[in-house]
């Protein structure tokens, strides 16, 4: 790097600049002040690009991936003939039936809305328009007549009925192959009144779950940045919300700039960054339950970034600047307050993930001249580079499943969200856009969200999710802007 480069890097680490204008401030632009906003505008050169990466996609990749990550967790569906299909390169997904729910008229129709919303946005499912159905109120403590579902070609039926009975409100299901006229599992479950939602993310986990042979990542929550007010004067609060957008609540007042919120592993804790006005930034530990937040170390003289937790919640990783003017990775002790360094070099290391066993420790640096993603033991001990495809790499996450690293590629003006093995192996790129980064994992490993950022002076970022296809990309609606989720475990 040359001198005038590590001048640039140093400059943004001592937080003169930032402090000056900290409600202006990305995570990207804190921790390396490296990311170049570059519109597409119209160019010939992406378009021909992308539509010649979509033909070969759709023909190969698609049944490479979908086979290689998705279809080996069917095995109860295809016992019972239910599966999602291909066709030329694309995935049929299953057919489902969901009519209201009996009981509570109204939240009985709330309740398998929120289930048919869930099933559908996960791609694998089309849940049939009600309007074509031949039966109504459904007893679901009645077998179904199969014959009536067949014609609409059907292949699953999920019956239910709801009760509310005052602070508390229930729901029971059961979940029908109408291929071989058997009932394929079935549950009661309930909640709070006020979070009767909750019962239809739960319904919808366990016939994601039966149907897929993989984890429902439905009954979950998502805290992120929330942005308002204009590009120049923009606030920033800590929320959290439902994974589908509902639910949404504020955590912080908005006087200081939050950064990076993630969650622990275990339990409904998140860890994040704050600073106000003059402040070095610090990190705090606060309980969702309680709304209580705790100063978890100080760290005199300086910067400190992108906390998360080990897997066991007792440790976190982070970004520290240290005297020397760069960044390296430390680990904090929660229990003792007791900080470990446990990368050494006159590069900026940042954006530490642990892997699901807390045994490595994926991150990216610069120390090679350009942003890189290393992976090494959780004691510091054999750094070794996972990125060499052109571009620079940033924000990794690893994934809760192990087997995958999510990571930012900006290359040619473009940023990409993509995914590789952690020995660096079968790059893939899901998605790209104006400004994507900060992928974030659902508590499965097979869907990723992220924020994009739109262009011009009214723009801003939007959260975004995308399956491992890359084909399934929505945007995930809030009331303003949106930035830097974080996908909590399932909820308890």
């Amino acid at each position: 790097i040359t001198g005038a480069r590590r001048t640039e890097i140093r400059d943004t680490m001592n937080w003169r600049r930032g402090i000056q204008g900290h409600k202006e401030l990305r995570m990207s632009d804190i921790l390396s002040n490296r990311t170049t906003r570059v519109s597409f505008g119209r160019s010939s050169k992406r378009t021909q690009s992308r539509g010649l990466v979509l033909a070969l996609f759709m023909v190969s990749a698609v049944l490479a991936v979908f086979s290689a990550l998705i279809l080996p967790g069917l095995p109860q569906a295809q016992a019972q003939g239910l599966r999602g299909t291909q066709r030329q390169g694309t995935v049929a997904p299953i057919p489902i039936a969901i009519p209201e729910f009996a009981g509570d008229r109204k939240m009985g129709r709330d309740i398998a809305n929120v289930i048919v919303s869930d099933l559908a946005s996960s791609g694998l499912f089309v849940p049939l328009d009600r309007g074509s159905f031949l039966e109504r109120n459904i007893n679901p403590n009645v077998m179904p007549t199969f014959a009536n579902w067949t014609p609409l070609k059907a292949q699953a039926l999920a019956v239910g009925s709801v009760s509310v009975g005052g602070e508390r409100i229930s729901a029971s299901f059961r979940l029908w192959d109408i291929l071989s006229a058997r009932q394929l599992t079935g549950q009661k479950v309930s909640t709070s009144a006020r979070n009767w939602r909750r019962l239809g993310h739960l319904i919808a986990d366990k016939i994601y779950q039966r149907l897929t042979g993989e984890q429902g990542y439905f009954d979950t929550r998502v805290v992120f940045i929330s942005e308002t007010g204009s590009k120049r004067k923009r606030i920033k609060r800590l929320a959290i919300m439902d994974q589908d957008g509902y639910n949404m609540r504020f955590l912080s007042g908005g006087k200081e700039l939050v950064l990076t919120p993630r969650f622990s592993l275990g339990r409904q804790e998140i860890t994040y960054v704050s600073f106000g006005k003059g402040q070095k930034p610090k990190v705090y530990v606060m309980d969702l339950a309680s709304g209580r937040r705790s100063l978890v170390a100080k760290f005199p003289g300086m910067a400190s970034f992108a906390p998360r937790f080990s897997p066991n919640g007792r440790r976190l990783v982070m970004s520290l600047q240290t005297p020397e003017g760069v960044s390296s990775i430390y680990e904090l002790d929660l229990s003792s307050g007791r900080s470990t360094r446990l990368t050494t070099g006159t590069g900026i290391d940042t954006g530490p993930s642990y892997s699901p066993d807390g045994r490595r420790i994926v991150l990216e640096s610069d120390r090679e001249g350009s942003q890189q993603l290393y992976v090494m033991e959780a004691s510091g001990q054999g750094l070794r580079r996972i990125s060499y495809g052109q571009g620079r790499y940033s924000t990794p996450v690893w994934s809760p499943r192990g087997d995958l690293i999510a990571f930012t590629k900006q290359l040619g003006g473009r940023f990409l969200i993509g995914v590789m093995r952690p020995d660096g192996s079968g790059e893939r790129i899901l998605t790209e856009g104006f400004h994507n980064e900060g992928p974030t994992w659902a508590p499965n490993g097979r869907v990723l969200m992220f924020f994009r950022e739109s262009p011009g002076a009214n723009g801003g970022p939007r959260l975004y999710s995308v399956d491992l296809t890359g084909y399934n990309e929505r945007q995930i609606k809030t009331p303003s802007f949106a930035s830097d989720p974080a996908w909590s475990p399932l909820l308890r």
